[in-house]
């Protein structure tokens, strides 16, 4: 059932649900973060999510991202002024010059099913056109979310407006760092320790090597500083190929200590694995995995984690299932025609 609009400073929300006591508001402060942290311990049950964030790590990653203004974009569900839910969107280009449009909406599970989701989806769609209105109109853009494998509500309103899937990522786990195979690198290529000067150098390196991918978007500077900053910034543990002075191969590194001891286990991840077009198929990729196995290991872990396209048009998927990974969860991709 549906009310009349209900507005938001100059943005309409029209068919609000009839909700008792229910408001919308923008951002206030940074006492919020800890509120949206909390809207998303709530859920983390009941979709099956596995992440672990602080208020800290939110307001980092709002601090870094150009592409959102946090007082106008993000917006905040309130019942009698208890927060149940909150809107999450920023923009992007991928290789190919699509523009990519991201949001996503968070809503306590109670507080489900009632048609919020909804509108509020509708206001992300309303904010990333206005946003829009000032990129070229010559090529293609879409509304991009995603979805976990858990998060079977946040889908089902995604399909009720009109997202259809655009691709499946993997999450996948090698469950033990046992009988880590030897892969030696072709001659020439050798793993150096990683300095400051060579942050900005192994990740460009990895954008160019990934412009082949579906939908992957480069990391951009704002990305590389907020990702500087965070916990799982350890390029000790990175595993980086290097022939004379270009780097050829990457797999970055990390452990994510409050991860693992949420979920009392001991994982390390293995991301950003590249390997630039021209070194492909001579084993580089497996000795740098290879070689992460061992890093971790000595680091007192047990097991290892990454994420994939499951249709990888470099073959990734097949590798790591050779390299002893396991399908975890599915993530999928929706898109929609902006």
């Amino acid at each position: 059932m549906s009310s009349g609009p209900a507005s938001v400073g100059e943005n309409v929300l029209p068919q609000a649900p009839s909700i008792q006591g229910l408001r919308f508001r923008h951002f206030r402060g940074d006492s919020d973060f800890a509120d949206m942290i909390a809207i998303m311990e709530g859920i983390k049950e009941v979709d099956h999510i596995d992440f672990t964030e602080s208020p800290e790590d939110l307001a980092r990653k709002y601090r870094n991202l150009t592409s959102v203004d946090l007082h106008r974009d993000v917006l905040f569900a309130e019942v009698d002024g208890n927060l149940v839910g909150f809107t999450n969107l920023y923009w992007d280009r991928d290789p190919n010059g699509v523009l990519l449009y991201h949001h996503s909406v968070s809503v306590l599970p109670r507080w489900r099913r009632k048609g919020l989701c909804n509108v509020m989806l509708r206001y992300n769609e309303q904010r990333l056109r206005e946003i829009a209105k000032q990129h070229p109109a010559n090529g293609p853009r879409f509304f991009q979310a995603m979805t976990e494998e858990g998060e079977r509500h946040w889908a089902g309103t995604l399909i009720s407006e009109g997202y259809r899937i655009f691709r499946f990522g993997l999450r996948m786990a090698r469950p033990n760092l046992d009988d880590i195979p030897g892969f030696p690198l072709p001659e020439g290529v050798e793993v150096r320790p990683v300095k400051p000067e060579h942050y900005k150098v192994v990740i460009d390196a990895w954008n160019e090597a990934c412009k082949d991918m579906r939908g992957q978007v480069p990391i951009s500077d704002e990305i590389l500083k907020e990702f500087q900053q965070s916990p799982v910034f350890q390029p000790s543990l990175w595993q980086i190929a290097w022939h004379g002075d270009q780097v050829i191969g990457t797999v970055l590194n990390w452990v994510d200590e409050r991860e693992n001891a949420e979920h009392h286990r001991k994982r390390g991840h293995c991301e950003l694995i590249s390997v630039r077009p021209p070194w492909r198929g001579k084993g580089i990729a497996k000795a740098l995995i290879a070689r992460s196995f061992t890093v971790l290991k000595e680091r007192g872990m047990t097991e290892a984690a990454l994420g994939v396209d499951s249709e990888n048009p470099s073959g990734a998927r097949q590798l790591y299932e050779k390299m002893g990974f396991k399908v975890e969860k599915r993530v999928t991709f929706f898109r929609k025609p902006l």
